[in-house]
């Protein structure tokens, strides 16, 4: 072979390698540029997605966890989503309606009921709740402790259920007498239950309770009222069993030589104070619930109470006392004259 075809082929065979070398090093940048590409598609397709979230399908800031939405019989679809938009419930009117044509299968189908909101939930979530009729009203248990008044009640009642009106609760309770009747227990309430409903199980369940005692209540010589009045103020003055029959041997003596009962339990219910917290000008405030200047039981009762101060009530124990006071570690002080209870005031009270 001739030694410039020689040198010919050496320079192909040398350029081979060169080109095939600058060959991948440009299909690795080709196929880098590729998935950078592809990288950052995906990269705004997902700041789409979560700025889509935020601004659409997401619960609202202000979204009214606890608030029961009662849609009614009869309500459209717009009505209801509409509702929803101004409540901060959804923030997009037209992912709603979507939403609940998709899963009512086209026939926009809406289901009425009282709908707990009981927590955040997306556009998506409450249009499959609406459009299947998932109330999620579920029983709450609250404890109404023993001797509260009707105030203090609405005020537990009105932190547990924000539907839940305090004021119509009390005219309720004042235009039925209930005051003393609302029995202090454990229950499960329903979060969409009426202020009336409410009442009506309470003083069902103080009717059941005092069934048991139906024949003492009879035959102690009062009527119920007078009775509930002054389990009341025993519910409040009195902690233990004894000390409670002690102090209701007390009162009813007092009622029977007309004594005012001077009771300061009886402030808590005209201005909520307590003993530690009253002024001379307290004890002259007039109130017919003022148990230092006016004689008898209060109009009403103070509290509700609960069934042991109410059989304390019935099953007074005779002592030769006359007065009593409680220390500030709860001990009962007890005094056959004024002048022995002022003695223990001093001792006990300074």
């Amino acid at each position: 072979m001739p030694v410039e075809e020689q040198n010919k082929q050496m320079n192909i065979s040398m350029e081979a390698p060169k080109r095939a070398f600058l060959d991948n090093i440009l299909n690795y940048f080709k196929k880098d540029f590729k998935t950078k590409k592809f990288l950052l598609f995906f990269i705004v397709i997902g700041i789409l997605i979560v700025f889509f979230n935020a601004l659409f399908f997401s619960a609202p800031r202000k979204f009214p966890v606890g608030y029961i939405y009662a849609l009614k019989s009869g309500q459209t679809l717009t009505s209801v989503s509409n509702n929803f938009e101004k409540l901060n419930i959804i923030k997009s009117d037209f992912l709603f309606k979507s939403f609940v044509y998709i899963f009512s299968f086209g026939k926009v189908k809406i289901i009425a009921g009282d709908y707990l909101l009981y927590e955040k939930q997306n556009v998506m979530e409450l249009a499959w709740r609406v459009s299947h009729g998932k109330l999620d009203i579920v029983p709450v248990k609250i404890t109404i402790p023993e001797g509260l008044s009707s105030y203090e009640i609405g005020d537990i009642l009105s932190n547990e259920f924000p539907s839940f009106d305090k004021n119509i609760f009390l005219k309720l309770v004042k235009a039925g007498d209930y005051e003393g009747y609302l029995f202090p227990d454990t229950y499960f309430f329903l979060p969409n239950m009426s202020e009336e409903e409410i009442i009506r199980i309470m003083n069902y369940n103080f009717n059941e309770k005092i069934k048991g005692i139906d024949s003492s209540l009879k035959s102690f010589g009062k009527s119920l009222s007078d009775i509930i009045k002054m389990a009341s103020i025993i519910e409040e003055e009195a902690r233990t069993e004894e000390s409670r029959q002690i102090i209701a041997g007390i009162l009813w003596k007092r009622i029977s030589i007309k004594m005012p009962l001077q009771v300061d339990s009886s402030f808590k219910y005209i201005n909520g104070k307590t003993t530690s917290e009253l002024t001379i000008e307290d004890l002259k405030i007039d109130s017919p619930y003022n148990s230092y200047i006016k004689k008898g039981l209060p109009p009403t009762p103070i509290s509700n109470p609960g069934l042991a101060a109410i059989k304390a009530t019935i099953s007074p124990k005779n002592s030769p006392y006359l007065y009593f006071l409680t220390d500030k570690d709860g001990n009962m002080h007890y005094a056959v004259s004024f002048d022995e209870h002022v003695a223990n005031k001093q001792k006990y009270l300074k």
